[in-house]
């Protein structure tokens, strides 16, 4: 790794912005081929009907959630994983993957179980629509077939990611990125043959790519040297790595889901403000995930960079790192408001929506020009900058307090109690990011997160 020196900042600078940038720029791209993924889904069956758009959005809450377990559990790895790369011991990288596939693969059996026998049930928390249910449960039953790919595939790219490896994720991604969009175009329109499948040809589309991106995992693992697919590590039992793995790993897992599900009660609100409200918000969420994909790079790049200084023991280049990368963040966050405000008059063209519908669209992507700043800011702190050092904990609490505490309330308080005009619901939904920016902060500059959480484990005694 290049040194970040204190004594010649300007240089240290510069070669950890560049350093930084090699992880960004591949993370990038990453993020962009989902988001395009999840727009072309959306763009696809905007040619079938409004109501399978809705009933998607509606149905891919539950994925989401599943994807923030993931998400949580790959945190646990690289946050584990990166010290102790940048410490050079890639057994224990090893052996912390083997125990977050042990719980990612439990828990997407868990989630294909409920999508096979109670999709209905699952759907009428976001929508009492018979039409929507019927749609969105078709839809879980195909799409959890891809489950059990993903909790392999998603821990074994964290692994490779807490060691540097982004550029082979990005190819997976991109292998995987064209295969869904093809899936799509047949299962959805019913080309080459074959049947005219709507909504439930999104839900085959995902779960043949998510396939082929397992098959594309084994294929590095086995060509890999080091960072490999060892399933194996899943029943050795390490008690003070896995001690260190729950404590980290848990508040960020907690703190995931705490998020995505209270997100996924963000389009619960909608949901039941009408099928205008839910389509507009169905497009709105896919904007933004363009707005945010260099916000979100520049959050996992800091995750990866300052975590392997702190596990080399350089605290003090951690410091001056993390001032670097919140540069970065503030220029994602305007880059990613300009993004959004230059989208808006192609979406308003493209879009087939009711004109209510459309007039919801169109104020609620001007409300995300704004706030991608708040997601940049909070994503590099809490998921980045804090994590590095072994400090998920803070997040956790703080995602409980404001989205449960303040945001959620206010929302259903907004909708239910006051019935404010949708677009207002939508604006006070997203305070949320704002509000916490005062801990956030504070939490920042007093520096408790710069820890060094590698250790001698096999000196504390490691159990096979």
């Amino acid at each position: 790794m290049t040194d970040f020196l204190p004594g010649t900042r300007s240089s240290g600078q510069k070669n950890f912005y560049g350093k930084a940038l090699r992880l960004v720029l591949p993370i990038v791209v990453q993020n962009l081929l989902s988001a395009t993924i999840s727009s072309t889904d959306i763009v696809m069956l905007n040619y079938v009907d409004q109501a399978s758009i809705s009933a998607v959005s509606l149905a891919v809450n539950y994925t989401n959630i599943l994807f923030m377990f993931f998400y949580g559990l790959g945190a646990g790895v690289t946050m584990l994983g990166s010290q102790y790369h940048g410490k050079g011991d890639l057994e224990a990288v090893h052996l912390v993957e083997g125990m977050a596939l042990r719980l990612s693969i439990l828990m997407a059996m868990l989630f294909t179980a409920a999508a096979v026998f109670i999709p209905g049930p699952m759907m009428l928390v976001f929508t009492s629509d018979p039409e929507l249910i019927s749609i969105g449960s078709v839809y879980l039953r195909v799409v959890c077939a891809s489950y059990m790919f993903w909790s392999i595939t998603e821990i074994y790219m964290s692994t490779l990611r807490s060691t540097g490896r982004v550029a082979i994720c990005t190819g997976i991604n991109i292998i995987a990125f064209i295969c869904n969009i093809l899936m799509n175009l047949v299962f959805i329109f019913g080309l080459l043959g074959m049947p005219r499948l709507g909504a439930a040809g999104v839900a085959l589309g995902t779960t043949i790519s998510r396939f082929l991106a397992l098959i594309c995992c084994v294929i590095v693992s086995a060509r890999s040297r080091d960072v490999r697919i060892r399933p194996s590590y899943m029943f050795r039992h390490n008690p003070v790595l896995f001690g260190d793995f729950l404590r980290m790993a848990l508040p960020a897992l907690l703190n995931d889901i705490i998020w995505g599900v209270a997100f996924s009660l963000y389009s619960s609100i909608m949901g039941h403000l009408g099928s205008d409200a839910i389509a507009a918000y169905s497009f709105v969420n896919i904007v933004r995930h363009f707005g945010t994909v260099m916000c979100f790079a520049v959050g996992s790049a800091t995750g990866i960079l300052l975590g392997n200084l702190l596990g080399e023991g350089r605290e003090k280049e951690a410091r001056e790192g993390a001032k670097s990368l919140m540069v970065m963040t503030v220029a994602s966050g305007l880059l990613g408001g300009l993004v959004i405000l230059l989208l808006i008059p192609f979406i308003l063209r493209f879009a087939d929506l009711s004109p209510q519908a459309m007039h919801y669209l169109k104020y609620m992507m001007l409300i995300n020009t704004y706030y991608v700043m708040g997601v940049a800011v909070n994503t590099t702190l809490i998921t980045g900058v804090f994590r590095a050092g072994g400090d998920s904990r803070f997040g956790m609490i703080c995602d409980a307090i404001d989205m449960w505490g303040y945001a959620l309330p206010l929302g259903f308080t907004a909708a239910f109690v006051l019935r404010l005009p949708v677009l207002w619901v939508y604006f006070l939904l997203c305070t949320d990011e704002f509000v916490k920016w005062p801990w956030v902060f504070r939490h920042y500059f007093s520096g408790k997160w710069v820890k060094n959480i590698t250790r001698d484990y096999e000196s504390e005694g490691q159990v096979p």
